[in-house]
């Protein structure tokens, strides 16, 4: 269980090093206050996994560490029943000059594990960790990848109550990182918390039951996965500006020089929503220019009814070049082959301006439109998506 109640912290900023010292001699302040985070409150159960979004300086990291005690705070409490492991900042707590294997009771001590239990379970986390003949080298000589193994291999073998998780996942392979993924889950499943932070949306919404927001140091959203996924691409299409030139609307939001009035998806041959694995589909977004935009991009995301990203792609990254002026109307068409697995599924459509929706979002529409996917076409498949595969035989030459 882990509660946290009215949770503030802010620091000291000095214009420089040397007002530290004025400060200390002439008995003024010489610092200005910066507060990180702002009455924070929230709660999570035994056998429940939070994720954490929040842009870079939203106070994640300043969070996890006062739940980790390497911060206290300003005010606030916070309530954390059994032990508690993180894995935090990688490397944090390894000697960079001893082994993998003189780490594993470094970095078992300061986590609280005892000298016998370090002992009972060294030959499983050596055996998870997969470093094989590397865990006698010295850790300067591995790779982040293989730092990360070795962290988490310590870390969930040290039999915590609370498994607090930093971004650390994101360095290692895509092998391991499913493996970290199934025993996080075997965690949960056997009543353990979880405080999940990473940029890896699609991980949020696999792995967490809840999620909260932060932005400037508050909690804005703390709602179901998908929820707050939706509330955090907000906060990044709207950057720094969020209060001056966004507005939400019943249909999404943005700073609306060009709006989404309408969307569709067709099948070629169903002429509905609802549409056949292999056949032809169409996309159709209606638009209206309320400003003359020069430069715009338009992009979809399809996604599953757990709200998994399946696929996505925008006109900048297929080269086209788009333009609307104002007063004008536009429809614009994606055509693909609906080569997805029988189901429900939902379409995400922004127009943005370059790349991504980061630089500056014209409108953003969650869930613009559903369809589904009913029968395939051909031979069957399993999973989401069907890749028509060939194949081939060929005889070995002696």
């Amino acid at each position: 269980m882990i509660q946290v109640e009215q949770l503030t912290k802010s620091f000291k900023l000095y214009p420089q090093p040397s007002d530290r010292i004025k400060e200390l001699f002439l008995r003024r302040p010489f610092h200005t206050r910066h507060r990180v985070l702002n009455d924070i409150s929230f709660t999570v159960a035994d056998g429940e996994a939070l994720g954490i979004l929040g842009r870079n300086g939203a106070g994640k990291s300043t969070l996890l560490k006062l739940l980790t005690g390497v911060l206290v705070p300003d005010s606030g409490q916070v309530a954390l029943s059994g032990k508690v492991t993180a894995l935090l900042e990688l490397g944090t707590g390894f000697d960079m000059n001893q082994t993998g294997l003189q780490n594993i009771v470094i970095n078992g001590l300061l986590i609280g594990m005892t000298p016998a239990e370090i002992e009972a379970v060294r030959d499983q986390v050596i055996e998870f960790s997969e470093l094989g003949s590397y865990i006698h080298e010295p850790l300067r000589t591995y790779s982040s990848g293989m730092v990360m193994r070795l962290a988490f291999a310590i870390a969930i073998h040290a039999n915590p109550d609370v498994f607090i998780i930093d971004e650390a996942l994101s360095v290692g392979d895509g092998h391991f990182q499913q493996k970290c993924m199934r025993r996080i889950r075997q965690f949960r499943a056997g009543g353990g918390s979880i405080l999940f932070v990473s940029h890896d949306l699609n991980a949020v919404k696999m792995l967490c039951d809840r999620a909260i927001v932060l932005d400037q140091g508050n909690l804005v959203v703390d709602d179901e996965p998908e929820v707050a996924v939706n509330a955090y691409n907000q906060i990044l299409g709207a950057g720094d500006d969020l209060d001056d030139t966004s507005e939400t609307r019943d249909k999404g939001y943005g700073s609306f020089e060009a709006k989404i009035e309408a969307v569709e998806l067709i099948g070629q041959d169903s002429r509905a929503d609802i549409v056949t694995s292999g056949e032809t589909a169409t996309l159709s977004v209606h638009m209206q220019g309320h400003q003359d935009v020069g430069e715009m991009t338009l992009g979809i995301m399809i996604r599953d009814r757990f709200g998994q990203d399946i696929f996505g792609t925008n006109t900048h990254h297929m080269g086209q070049s788009l333009a609307i002026e104002q007063g004008e109307n536009k429809r614009f068409d994606f055509h693909f082959p609906m080569h997805l697995a029988p189901g429900k599924y939902t379409v995400t459509v922004a127009a943005h301006e370059g790349m991504d929706h980061t630089r500056h979002c014209y409108h953003w529409w969650d869930n613009a439109v559903s369809f589904e996917v009913a029968g395939i076409r051909g031979a069957p498949f399993g999973g989401v998506c069907n890749l028509q595969p060939t194949f081939t035989e060929t005889c070995a030459q002696d």
